[in-house]
């Protein structure tokens, strides 16, 4: 046989000996666990639900048009503001898990082990840790020796989820708004206060402002430009008068002056008509008289006179005369006229001009009389114009964020957030904790090893030797020969009926732990005032 297993049967067999010592400690300790364990009080747990939903109707609607909240944010601060000290107690108190006889130290362990004892948790509805835009559901888990007790501990906390997070929304925005406000009625004050100011300035420097065109400078380089720009047009319009002038006076006015061919008519009276009057008497008369008829001689005179005074008409047309250009019949031509036409609007032109140019000229001097004072105004002005401009964007946007508070204000009234209870405030029939059924086999189970390591340590004690192997163990020398039992059959009896003895005695603790599991599921309990009234019985 396996050496190994002898020497275990033989501290079997030597333990075997304290078989009933072992059996009564056993028993001890598995009543006295039994008895611990139906002292332990039990505990319920009551839980509840809720769906918090955010995506309504509203929301889409009013994006961009409200401030946006963090409603997990709020959440997770009503949540732990729930957990809280002040907020423990006063949710002891109104559930009734604290007696208010307690000494101050015990309520404070009492409300640290309440503490510990609810939990809130939090997890997507879609089941997806990550995914928020399907709403979140509340988890609060409460567990407490009195079943209605922590159904109505659970309902109180499943209120104050609900009414502090809309409570704290609607004072928060209320905060915000008076914030806003009291910001708002600052900056109106700052605002009419820059616009008196700027009024009261442009009212001081009235022609010194800047306009769209720019500032001092600008306007000053913008005058000397335009005095430049009319300059230079009233020299081209002069040179086009000179050009216009030289052209009327010299040999358009004498090509206009010059004889045209007789049409018939013999009203005219000018000296070219006369000149050929003259002519033709003179020719007539040279066919019936010499050269020396004194009608010749006067008709030559006269034409002769004639041709003196269409010389003096010429020079007078170069000279610019008006009555030797009607006199010698050049204003009647088409040519002459509208060279004298285009000097009379080059005239017109150079008056508008020089008229313009006395304007520019005016502006430039008044301008370069504030040159020492303008740009100080103009610095000035910018400063008030920074300062207005400043505060009415600040007073836009304190205006704007006010409107969507009021207005996110409304949504939430509106119910721009959902809180849907999925499992109402219960708790199991059964308690939760201590799981009795378990407790109590463990307590078989140690009571069964406790007896078991007590006979093995009083063999460990007290050893003796039950075999041939374990003397030759124990004295290290060969055994040479054993005597067997004498009655071998009786032996073999009185073992059975040890063996019958000890399994019946471990079946009655057997049954012992059936009843208890009996009377644990029934609903017996000991409590430790009880079990000490027993002890010191």
């Amino acid at each position: 046989m396996n050496p190994m297993l002898n020497q275990v049967l033989d501290e079997v067999a030597g333990a075997w000996r304290f078989r009933w010592v072992a059996f009564g400690v056993a028993a001890v300790v598995a009543v006295v666990g039994w008895l611990f364990v139906f002292t332990m009080q039990d505990l319920y747990e009551a839980s509840a639900r809720v769906f918090v939903d955010t995506r309504t109707s509203l929301k889409p609607a009013l994006q961009g048009l409200t401030v946006d909240q963090d409603v997990d944010a709020q959440l997770n601060f009503v949540r732990q503001s729930l957990l809280a000290g002040p907020s423990v107690q006063k949710l002891a108190l109104a559930g009734g898990a604290l007696p208010t006889s307690l000494d101050p130290r015990r309520q404070e362990q009492l409300l640290a082990q309440m503490r510990q004892r609810i939990e809130i948790t939090v997890h997507s509805a879609s089941g997806r840790e990550d995914d928020r835009n399907a709403g979140s559901i509340y988890t609060i888990d409460y567990q407490d020796r009195d079943r209605e007790r922590g159904i109505r501990v659970v309902k109180i906390l499943l209120d104050g989820l609900v009414n502090e997070t809309l409570g704290g929304k609607h004072e928060g925005s209320e905060n915000a708004q008076q914030f806003l406000e009291t910001q708002l009625h600052d900056y109106e004050q700052r605002l009419r206060t820059a616009e008196d100011r700027l009024a009261e300035f442009k009212a001081r420097h009235i022609g010194l402002m800047p306009t769209q065109q720019g500032g001092y400078f600008a306007e000053l380089q913008a005058e000397s430009q335009a005095l430049g720009n009319v300059k230079t047009k009233l020299a081209e319009a002069q040179s086009r008068r000179a050009t216009l002038v030289k052209q009327l006076h010299g040999d358009v006015a004498v090509a206009a002056s010059a004889p045209t061919p007789s049409n018939g008519a013999g009203g005219s009276n000018d000296t070219l008509s006369r000149i050929d009057a003259a002519q033709a008497h003179l020719d007539e008369l040279l066919l019936r008289f010499t050269d020396q008829h004194p009608d010749v001689l006067a008709a030559r005179q006269t034409l002769a006179d004639l041709k003196a005074r269409r010389a003096a008409e010429i020079e007078g047309l170069r000279q610019g005369d008006a009555a030797a250009a009607a006199s010698s019949r050049a204003s009647t031509n088409p040519v002459y006229q509208s060279v004298q036409l285009a000097l009379n609007s080059v005239d017109v032109e150079i008056a508008d001009l020089q008229t313009e140019l006395a304007q520019h000229e005016s502006k430039m001097s008044e301008l370069r009389h504030y040159l020492d004072s303008a740009p100080q105004v103009e610095a000035e002005y910018a400063q008030l114009n920074r300062d207005y401009d400043v505060n009415k964007a600040q007073y836009t946007a304190l205006l704007s964020n006010l409107q969507k508070a009021r207005l996110g204000e409304r949504a939430d009234t509106a119910g721009s957030i959902r809180f849907e209870v999925v499992q109402p405030p219960t708790a199991s029939v059964g308690p939760v904790w201590p799981r009795r059924k378990f407790f109590l086999l463990e307590v078989l189970a140690a009571a069964l090893g406790a007896g078991a390591a007590l006979a093995y340590g009083l063999n460990y004690l007290y050893p003796v030797v039950s075999s041939a192997g374990a003397l030759t163990r124990s004295l290290r020398v060969p055994v040479l020969g054993q005597v067997s039992s004498a009655f071998p059959e009786r032996k073999r009896r009185l073992f059975r009926l040890a063996v019958l003895r000890v399994s019946l005695a471990c079946g009655c603790l057997v049954v012992a732990f059936g009843v208890a599991v009996v009377l644990s599921q029934a609903g017996y309990r000991l409590s430790l005032t009880t079990l000490k009234h027993l002890v010191s019985g």
